[in-house]
């Protein structure tokens, strides 16, 4: 593979591209799902019912749990309540698999990009992991010339599906992450995950510190992404309006709106109920509730749940 992980003709090894309709994306459903730290719960009572190849959208607060409930959607993170299901596996039995066929794009503390390393160090890296890991042993045997052209090709299809254009970047692929702008760097850990060709993709911090036009930009690729078959869970604070769903007649997409504020709003009022029939009945009032108001919630709840 050269530096710049130039175009190769042909198709991969599956014969198929980045979200392919020949591979379908993984449809999501919970009920009653949530996860509990120590100290509350991060997230509980999440419903969702979402086909194959649709945008789900987490929107919430910072420190609704709206992470978690990503994390714990692609088998990152073990659930300590409720059912769910991404495409045939359930959740928690079937994590393993699960994280074999969804990727995370632009997780802090998961994903972060290396602001030392060019563009095409990071999307070389990712193949030769790929190749290694995500692939079998027939695909290891292949010939050095066609496990190049595979990486190649899961390169430039994953850059055209994130919508980075090496060529606009200041140094081309040769551009250190530090010199990206924040759309740029978020189109690349896009790549980065897509390259995997997953079914399930998880994006967090979606809308973090951008424009009202980066924001457009992100969510029409996010919407793209999901029309060619890969069904994508983004995190966001406010949830794009309906408007522009229906306005981009090229990419049109089931959207499922999923609220996470609301579910913790939920929780609260009924630790908050508990917690005032315990202090009528004269019980003791130093009993831990459900709620943390400080956020701490979430924190911990990553910090203790099955994270990979």
């Amino acid at each position: 593979m050269d530096a710049d992980g130039r175009e190769a003709e042909g198709r991969g090894a599956d014969g198929r591209g980045i979200g392919s309709r020949a591979g379908g994306g993984a449809a999501v459903s919970a009920a009653g799902f949530g996860v509990k730290g120590p100290r509350g719960w991060a997230f509980r009572d999440v419903d969702i019912d979402a086909p194959a190849g649709s945008l789900v959208v987490i929107e919430g607060p910072s420190g609704s749990g709206r992470t978690c409930l990503l994390l714990a959607l692609t088998g990152r993170m073990r659930p300590s309540a409720g059912t769910a299901r991404v495409g045939a596996l359930r959740l928690p039995r079937q994590m393993a698999a699960l994280r074999r066929i969804s990727a995370l794009a632009h997780v802090q503390g998961v994903t972060d990009l290396d602001p030392a390393l060019t563009v095409a160090e990071h999307l070389r890296e990712r193949a030769l992991l790929q190749r290694r890991f995500g692939g079998g042993l027939r695909g290891l045997l292949r010939p050095r010339s066609e496990r190049a052209a595979e990486a190649r090709l899961r390169i430039d299809t994953a850059l055209a599906a994130a919508g980075l254009d090496r060529e606009s970047l200041p140094k081309g692929s040769r551009t250190a992450v530090r010199d990206l702008e924040r759309t740029e760097a978020l189109r690349l850990s896009l790549a980065l995950a897509l390259i995997g060709r997953p079914e399930l993709l998880g994006v967090d911090d979606t809308d973090l510190k951008l424009s009202d036009a980066e924001r457009e930009a992100v969510w029409a690729q996010l919407r793209s992404i999901a029309a060619a078959g890969t069904t994508v869970l983004a995190v966001c604070s406010e949830a794009p309006p309906e408007t522009a769903d229906t306005a981009d007649t090229t990419h049109t997409v089931d959207t499922v709106v999923v609220r996470t504020a609301q579910a913790r709003t939920a929780a609260a009022a009924e630790a908050a109920t508990t917690a005032t029939a315990t202090a009528t009945a004269g019980t003791d009032t130093n009993t831990d509730t459900d709620t943390d108001t400080d956020g701490g919630t979430t924190d911990d709840a990553l910090a203790e749940a099955g994270r990979s």
